[in-house]
């Protein structure tokens, strides 16, 4: 599969005023920051969710943590890689540093797509504790859910085809800000 950036569909100052956008919605929606939790998808949900964090942080008092959340084990399209110790999937690792028990988790990636990387979220959130409360925060959210599945705070609503591919760039990973809509020329 040879992909091709289409267009481009937000560039590093559409993110940042989304991301700051959506940083207002959750405090508003939620009256504060008390008891508030954000935790980031394994891999751009992390980034994301710490600068949501950081947005919060310039308008409001107190600090709201952020945990990570990988979901390799949830995940019900799980591929088994071939490593050192055998045939088993490889795990990052998930790291939320306070109780989310009775707290509003605000879970957060990069895309919405069909809704399974939520689903299995949504899985290892319980397995950590029982969150009062689950909101969701997407920077893009691209249609074609599989699952019952709907955003609370979105960055930008693209519509897009199926053989389409949403890439998110964000500088601590990729050395760059900005989403691509990426076409298959094969």
């Amino acid at each position: 599969m040879a992909l091709v950036e289409k267009t481009q569909l937000l560039d590093d100052a559409t993110i940042r005023r989304s991301l700051t956008r959506i940083a207002h919605e959750i405090v508003e929606k939620n009256k504060g920051t008390d008891d508030l939790v954000l935790v980031g998808i394994k891999t751009r949900g992390i980034h994301i969710a710490k600068r949501i964090q950081e947005r919060i942080a310039s308008f409001e008092e107190g600090e709201v943590p952020v945990g990570t959340l990988d979901i390799t084990l949830y995940r019900d399209d799980l591929k088994i890689r071939h490593n050192e110790q055998g045939d088993q999937p490889i795990v990052h690792g998930s790291a939320i540093e306070v109780d989310i028990t009775d707290k509003t988790v605000i879970l957060v990636d990069d895309v919405l797509y069909t809704g399974r990387t939520v689903r299995a979220a949504l899985d290892a959130l319980i397995d950590i504790g029982r969150p009062k409360q689950i909101q969701l925060a997407v920077l893009v959210d691209r249609g074609h859910r599989e699952l019952p599945i709907r955003p609370d705070y979105v960055g930008k609503n693209v519509p897009t085809s199926r053989g389409e591919v949403v890439a998110v760039r964000l500088a601590e990973a990729d050395g760059e800000d900005k989403v691509l809509i990426m076409e298959d020329t094969d």
